[in-house]
Formats: C-alpha cells, structure tokens, sequence
C-alpha cells in the first residue's frame, strides 16, 4: 500500500512539474492600465474600460488604454493589433512630439526585437464601444474600450419651417462633443421671441440612450407673424485642428393661415374655371362659325359647278346641232360632235 501511495506522489509531482514548465513557456502576461492605475472591465463589451475621448487634441496618459505585453515568449516576435471604432498609438504626446486625435490608425505591429516587452496604447473618439485585438503565442486577445463624450463644442436647433396659427409647435436642441458625440446634460438655452414678446427657457440635455444628448420645447404659436427661436449655450474653447465651437443657432417658424389660404385658393380656382368656361364658349362659337363658312362655301362651290356644268351642256347641244346641219350639207367635210 505504501509503495503505491508513493507511486502516486511522485506521478502527481511529475505531472505538476510538467504544468509548471508548460505556464513558463508561456509566461507572456498582459498588463493594462489608465493613467497609470490597473484598469476596469475591458473583458466583455457590456463592461468596456472607459476613456475620455482627446477634447485637447492631444493624446495623453488620461486618454489611452496602455497595453504591455511581457514575457520571454515575445522576444523575435511581431505583435499586431487592430481596432475597430478606435485608434492605435506606439507613443503618447510630448512637448517636442506630439500625438494629436488625427494620430494612430486602425492597426499597429510591433517588433518585440531581443526585448521582452512590448507596449501600446488605444484611445477612442466616439462614444460607441471599440475594441483592440492582438495574437500572442497564437493565441488572440480582445479587449473593449468607450469612449465618454467632451465637453459641450456645439449644438443644433430643429424647428418646422411653419405651421398653423394656435397650433403646437415642437422645437428640438441638441449639443455635441468636439468630435460630434451627443453630449448629455447639458445646459441649451432657447429665446422664443414672437410679436414683440421673449421668452427664454433653459434645457438639458437628456441622458436617456433613446433621447441622448437632446432635448424637446413645445411652443404655441400665434395668430399671425413668425416665431424667432434663437438657441445658445456656453461651449468650449477653440481647439486648434479640431471642429470649430457652435454656440449659437436661429431658426424661423413662419405662421401660416390656412383657413385663409384656402380662401384664397378658392377663390383664386372659381377664376380660372371661369376664365376656362369662357374660353371653351368662345371656341364653341367659333367652331358653328366656322362649320358655316365651310357649309357656305360647299354651297356655293356647288352652285358654281352645277352652271358651269349647264352651261357646257348647252354649248355641246348647240354645238352639235349646228355640227350636224353642216355635216348634212359637206358630207366630204364633216365635223366630229362633241360629248
């Protein structure tokens, strides 16, 4: 018994051994950090590590998800990443190279050479979730990353071009990172202005996914005139490189009477069927006119024709009576009668 309890111990001790071996040969280890703390989430995509997207146009720490990739198994080998919905870098920006939002691209491969360690980093500039992928060892790795949107740079107004006098009419604001991110909770203030009266009213922005980043104003318009809807709001600097501050929008809601307007149409149609009425009488009489001239004309022409046939009718007759007394007379000289 003894002896195969011993048997066993060293079986287990073996294949222990082997375990060991076999994690050493594979001993590259990924590190990944923010700022220079450990990351969170970044395995699955509903738990992606987050980043600040780069307002400053500038690529730094605060900005990256580094990557470094270490272990002996690396050494002579290239590491390819590729991202999608985000960028790659092999360095951060410095005062004398700098690393700006235009910067990086969707792939990067990197040399290991003789070292052992391999690094790099991932900056995002859209709110949607992104990813990083990389083959170590055969063995490929992904991780997901999202971007959370800047500070407010612009906004838009969407109003309708008109509508009905006493009606609803609903405006909609929207602000929007440098980058075009909605931009949720923000502060979007609108002046209605409309025959002499001004209103202001402050809006934010709303977080809801469906809703994000805007937010909706119903105005009741007025019995005549247009409604001037000026939005505006606090944004941020101008950033060298990047899109260039909205703070400002206007729109126009004319207001319309349509109750009038159809008058008008109406009025404006009962016209030209008159008009059309008229036209259509005029060519009436010119047609029972013109069907007269024409009869007229068949009447005389026929009349004419009938005389002129009676009257060559009696030449012949005459002809041929007087043709036949002188035949009757020079029978050696005759005369052919006409038909």
């Amino acid at each position: 018994m003894n002896s195969f309890k011993k048997i066993s111990l060293i079986i287990a001790a073996a294949l222990t051994s082997t375990m060991l071996v076999s994690t050493a040969a594979n001993a590259a280890t990924t590190t990944l950090t923010v700022a220079g703390s450990a990351a969170t989430g970044g395995t699955v995509a509903t738990a992606p590590v987050v980043l600040p997207v780069p307002a400053d146009n500038s690529v730094d720490a605060a900005d990256v998800l580094k990557i470094v990739v270490s272990g002996s198994d690396i050494t002579g080998t290239s590491i390819t990443a590729v991202a999608t919905n985000a960028s790659l870098v092999s360095a951060l920006a410095t005062s004398t190279a700098p690393v700006t939002a235009s910067s990086g691209s969707s792939s990067l491969t990197l040399n290991v050479g003789t070292g052992t360690v391999a690094e790099f980093y991932v900056y995002t500039k859209t709110t949607a979730v992104g990813t990083v992928s990389f083959n170590v060892g055969g063995n490929t790795t992904t991780y997901y990353v999202q971007g959370t949107a800047g500070a407010l740079n612009s906004i838009s107004l969407t109003a309708p071009v008109s509508g009905a006098a006493g009606t609803i009419a609903t405006l909609k604001v929207a602000g929007y990172d440098v980058f075009g991110n909605l931009k949720s909770g923000s502060t979007i203030n609108t002046l209605v202005s409309s025959n002499g009266a001004a209103t202001v009213t402050a809006l934010t922005t709303d977080t809801a996914v469906a809703t994000l980043g805007t937010k909706e104003q119903t105005v009741t318009l007025p019995a005549s005139g247009s409604v001037v809807v000026t939005a505006y709001a606090t944004v941020a600097t101008a950033i060298t490189g990047l899109t260039a501050p909205v703070g400002s929008v206007v729109a126009t809601v004319a207001v319309r009477d349509f109750a009038g307007e159809l008058a008008s149409k109406n009025a404006e149609l009962a016209s030209k069927n008159a008009e059309l009425a008229a036209e259509k009488a005029g060519r009436a009489a010119d047609k029972v006119a013109s069907d007269k001239a024409l009869a007229d004309a068949k009447a005389a022409t026929a009349t004419a024709t009938a005389a002129a046939d009676l009257a060559r009718a009696t030449y012949v007759a005459e002809y041929n009576a007087l043709a036949k007394k002188w035949n009757a007379k020079n029978p050696k000289a005759k005369v052919a009668l006409k038909k």
